[in-house]
């Protein structure tokens, strides 16, 4: 199985390990090579390695926002427990999933006596779901009894590749269950609210020191799982177990235990709210592909970690506590903030367009 520097008794990494098989290209490069034509999965970036700077706002942030992310992982995982009960295996979407499954998996331990089985597996737009992971999953267990879990989500298009994956799979349900659902298509979620997930403002170093997934057949056999990076050099910047360990620190198995689930949903949206409004965005910039529209705070994060932004919205200049580290990351990057009136979100990303039609 793939390393990482999760315990293995928190989770099964269902990848395979291609470190030092695959040369990481810089993000202009990449970038070029996406817009081209050439799927993102097929490459893997550089890294980014966290400035003292960035990460003195990481650490504040995460203090400021470490009892809602525990609140909203005690809500869903008591949803998921009353839909799956004890026999619930969840598979988390490696790699902004698998903070919250371990989370989840904790919650239930502690609160509830038991342990569910947890793996990671890789799922990628365009390309659909591990099948090679899939079927080691269902030689193992019931279908009717897997969850997909993910960190959040953003206009919903990993959710939509989900479904359509899910028809080759009977009795395994395609519901998400999410921390955070802005986008608004799902109701097994922590809550609708757009807000700071610590766990999105970084990539691999808080991800076990796991690169996104990899397809490329170059490396990735018919009979293997999809592919990943292990990054040894970044293990002294690795805060993984520090931020799990900090959020199960603030559960409250009280919280979420009575009757009416509490969900801090705003009520000004509706199903798709998320969806409509990256198409309203994508009409007033001008933007041909919806692609190029990354709405909400997690996405916003990875354009500015991992892609070319052209320009930033934010829903509210002050909101330091959410949008701090974005804020941050802008500045690095020398990239354009502008206050927008947003809706479901509190930050969007736009992604520059290489072919200079925007």
């Amino acid at each position: 199985m793939m390393k990482s520097t999760y315990s293995e008794n928190d989770v099964t990494v269902l990848l395979k390990d291609v470190s030092g098989l695959v040369t990481p290209l810089n993000t202009a490069e990449r970038e070029e090579k996406i817009q081209s034509g050439m799927h993102y999965c097929e490459m893997l970036p550089v890294e980014y390695r966290p400035t003292a700077e960035y990460m003195h706002i990481y650490h504040e942030s995460m203090e400021k926002h470490l009892e809602m992310t525990a609140e909203a992982v005690g809500v869903l995982s008591e949803k998921i427990w009353r839909k799956k009960g004890k026999s619930v295996v969840l598979v988390s979407l490696a790699r902004a999933g698998i903070p919250i499954g371990i989370l989840i998996k904790r919650y239930l331990q502690k609160k509830y006596n038991t342990t569910v089985s947890h793996y990671a597996i890789s799922i990628i737009r365009g390309r659909g779901i591990d099948k090679v992971a899939m079927a080691y999953l269902l030689e193992r267990h019931s279908p009717k009894h897997i969850q997909f879990v993910d960190g959040w989500t953003g206009k919903g298009t990993i959710f939509n590749e989900l479904k359509k994956a899910m028809f080759d799979y009977e009795n395994v349900s395609a519901e998400l269950a999410a921390a955070s659902d802005p986008a608004w298509i799902t109701d097994l979620c922590g809550s609708h609210e757009d807000f700071l997930i610590p766990s999105s403002c970084l990539n691999a170093t808080i991800s076990g020191l796991l690169s996104r997934t990899y397809l490329n057949k170059d490396h990735i056999g018919e009979n293997d799982f999809h592919g990943a990076v292990f990054y040894s050099e970044l293990t002294k910047e690795d805060v993984s177990l520090e931020f799990i360990d900090a959020v199960e620190r603030k559960m409250n198995f009280k919280t979420a235990s009575n009757d009416t689930i509490y969900d801090n949903t705003m009520e000004t949206c509706s199903m798709e709210a998320g969806l409509n409004e990256a198409k309203q965005i994508a009409e007033e910039f001008d933007i041909k592909d919806i692609n190029f529209v990354k709405p909400g705070i997690g996405e916003t994060t990875r354009v500015l970690l991992r892609r070319i932004p052209w320009k930033i919205l934010v829903k509210d200049f002050g909101d330091i506590q959410n949008i701090g580290h974005i804020l941050r990351l802008a500045q690095e990057k020398n990239v354009e903030v502008i206050e927008y009136p947003l809706s479901a979100y509190r930050a969007c990303g736009l992604i520059t367009d290489l072919s200079g039609d925007l």
